[in-house]
């Protein structure tokens, strides 16, 4: 049995359609992306070693990737945290994000294919007088004339200088990019909770310093009291007595005012009305871990805002390629099949049929300049990206060496700041015994009250400082983040 061949015109349709598409997969107008240079570093300068002497107490062998805040070991923190990534309005704005970015990408994608289209349609029309029933006159008075017509056509434009791929290529890395800014989202709000966190315990620990320094206060005006009903010393001593701890009570009332911003702000950060957190107070843990350290070329690896620069400059480097393409022609491919019949039951059959094969070719022979001029567009956010990208890895670099810096001054500071405060405890006690016997006067004992509470601030503050510090390093680390963690598409 003999196969019959095709019509011509199916055959020459398939052989173009062939051509077409081993000519569009093969030709990408525009720069290939290379990834561009970072600044080199070799070494973090401020980076735990024998060179500079810091070894820190607390050093972390890693970091738990995704829950990075266990390292200080507090159940109410890690509890806050993993509600960060759920409730968090910020992130959920970025993740919302990232999801139009990778819709754009598939939008876009859908050129690569002809687009299908359907028609039908049926018309009856009548013209002429007929009689009364309707009845068509074929001797010339009326006529009935009824049309059904079925089809589908298609059209495709080629993607013969790649205009398509590399608009694709430029919305996979915006989408990756998005990814990547989800992840920063994330990381920075998993930060600043810490951060509150850490203030709201040292307000907790500061509000026991000043109850403590309030009862003692109490104490010392009883016995200034004491003395002034013996007749050993003035009405003076009491009335600063009482000054001394009126004024320790209003700051140990302020401090309710912070506590309450801070709380309200840990709120904002897990997603829910301020009205709806209370956290009980608790002892500040003292633990401060350090993070462990790399060199500094891993971090184009573990920061998100790192990966997400490098990804805007693959999408600008994709860009130039989509306006070089405008120097092309534009062609499109068009056709359709289908019938059309008087009668309905004839409309399927085969002498109905119709079909049409087409194509247009389009291209701009003079534009003064508009298409040089956005290529030359294209490369200037190309080089501005590339820009944006190393100092985003400058900034990256400054931000771990300044933490790196903070936690080991901090650290040294802090030993000197626990023995300050253990000799003006010293101080305070000898100077309230030497009051009561009668050798020295009140405002010794002022002195030395003031100087304790002055130096016990001082160490919470310093311990604040090397939390902070702590939390701020990992987040400049990437917080176990790494470029891994991006969608391949």
């Amino acid at each position: 049995m003999t196969t019959p061949r095709r019509p011509l015109h199916a055959r020459f349709a398939s052989v173009s359609l062939a051509a077409l598409v081993l000519v569009s997969a093969g030709c990408s107008v525009g720069p290939n992306y290379v990834r561009p240079s970072a600044p080199p570093s070799p070494a973090f300068k401020e980076a735990p070693s024998a060179a500079n002497g810091w070894v820190p107490a607390q050093p972390m062998d890693a970091i738990q990737k995704g829950v990075w805040w266990s390292m200080f070991g507090d159940p109410v923190l890690d509890g806050l945290e993993k509600r960060v990534s759920v409730n968090n309005q910020n992130v959920i704005a970025a993740e919302a994000a990232y999801r139009q970015a990778r819709a754009l990408t598939t939008v876009d994608r859908a050129a690569f294919f002809p687009t299908v289209t359907a028609t039908g349609s049926a018309q009856r029309s009548h013209s002429g007088g007929g009689d009364s029933k309707g009845t068509s006159v074929v001797a010339g008075g009326s006529n009935d004339v009824s049309s059904y017509n079925a089809a589908l056509g298609a059209s495709w434009a080629p993607d013969l200088w790649g205009r398509i791929r590399r608009t694709v290529e430029a919305d996979t890395a915006a989408s990756q990019g998005s990814a990547a800014d989800l992840a920063n989202a994330t990381l920075l709000a998993q930060a600043q909770l810490a951060s509150s966190y850490v203030d709201l315990r040292v307000l907790d620990e500061e509000k026991s310093l000043f109850d403590d320094t309030v009862a003692a206060y109490q104490k010392s005006l009883q016995i200034t009291q004491n003395q002034y009903n013996a007749g050993i010393v003035a009405k003076a001593d009491v009335i600063t007595a009482q000054t001394q701890l009126l004024s320790v009570q209003a700051q140990d009332a302020d401090i309710g005012v912070q506590r309450a911003q801070d709380e309200h702000a840990i709120a904002l950060l897990i997603g829910v009305a301020p009205s709806e957190l209370t956290i009980a107070e608790a002892p500040l843990i003292r633990t401060v871990p350090v993070a462990p350290i790399d060199v500094p070329s891993t971090l184009l690896q573990r920061r998100p805002d790192i990966a997400a620069a490098e990804r805007s400059v693959k999408q600008q480097n994709a860009l130039i390629g989509v306006q070089v393409a405008a120097y092309y022609p534009d062609i499109t491919l068009s056709g359709s099949y289908g019938f059309n019949a008087a009668n309905l039951g004839d409309l399927f059959k085969s002498a109905s049929n119709i079909w049409s094969f087409g194509g247009d070719i389009r291209e701009t022979l003079l534009d003064f300049g508009a298409r040089r001029g956005r290529v030359s567009q294209a490369r200037a956010a190309y080089d501005q990206s590339v820009a944006q990208y190393r100092q985003t890895v400058l900034t990256a670099f400054q931000g771990v060496e300044d933490q790196l810096a903070a936690l080991r001054i901090y650290e040294g500071e802090a030993k000197i700041r626990d023995q300050t405060l253990a000799s003006a405890r010293q101080a305070e006690a000898l100077a309230l015994n030497q009051y009561r016997a009668g050798t020295v006067d009140y405002t010794t004992v002022i002195t030395a009250q003031a100087t304790a509470l002055s130096a016990a601030q001082s160490v919470l503050t310093v311990l604040r400082a090397r939390q902070v510090a702590s939390v701020t390093l990992v987040e400049d680390l990437g917080g176990g983040w790494t470029t891994a963690d991006l969608p391949k598409h």
